[in-house]
């Protein structure tokens, strides 16, 4: 299954503290577990604390907006833009230093059951069997159709093909999910 997606066009989901809203791209389900993997974009209005998950292993990258901490327990980290953080869904941590909003990509998988490898790319991939391409700048092909920023694809246990960029400025955020 591969499936295009438009940022503007996926369901908004707002937070019940008011902090933000999220944009679900993929859940992927899982029989014992709320899933085995989901990715989702949010908008980030204010700090405040993130939801725990269990078990769930977690890569944040901030795609727009200034720098911001994540902090909690023995955890200071400056999330600087275009650049993936995990962490443990376990981990206490809470968002300092938002001045105006921004948005972030988030990926988690269940952590007996998945992991998941973030990077931001400027050169042709051919990715793993599960995951999300996001356009962050350019133009890019994608399971062979092309694609501009905010716009991407999400796949299931098949290859899309030879992610390729078709402009200078092409950026790619991919998201590759290996299940165990």
């Amino acid at each position: 299954m591969i499936k295009p997606f438009q940022l503007d066009s996926l369901p908004v989901s707002h937070w019940k503290n008011g902090g933000g809203e999220t944009r679900e791209i993929v859940n992927i389900a899982s029989p014992d577990a709320a899933f085995l993997w989901r990715a989702s974009i949010a908008t980030l209005q204010s700090d405040g604390a993130f939801s725990l998950f269990d078990g769930v292993d977690r890569v944040i990258t901030l795609l727009v907006g200034g720098p911001l901490w994540l902090r909690g327990g023995e955890v200071n980290h400056r999330l600087l833009r275009w650049q993936p953080w995990s962490f443990a869904g376990e981990w206490p941590l809470a968002t300092e230093g938002i001045i105006t909003p921004g948005r972030d990509f988030n990926i988690m998988t269940q952590r007996r059951r998945a992991t998941a490898l973030v990077k931001v790319v400027t050169t042709a991939q051919t990715p793993a069997l599960n995951g999300v391409a996001f356009v962050l700048q350019g133009n890019w092909e994608l399971a062979g159709e092309r694609y501009e920023a905010e716009s991407g694809i999400c796949w299931q246990y098949q290859s899309p093909g030879e992610l390729v960029p078709l402009s200078t400025d092409a950026t790619l955020l991919l998201a590759e999910v290996m299940l165990r």
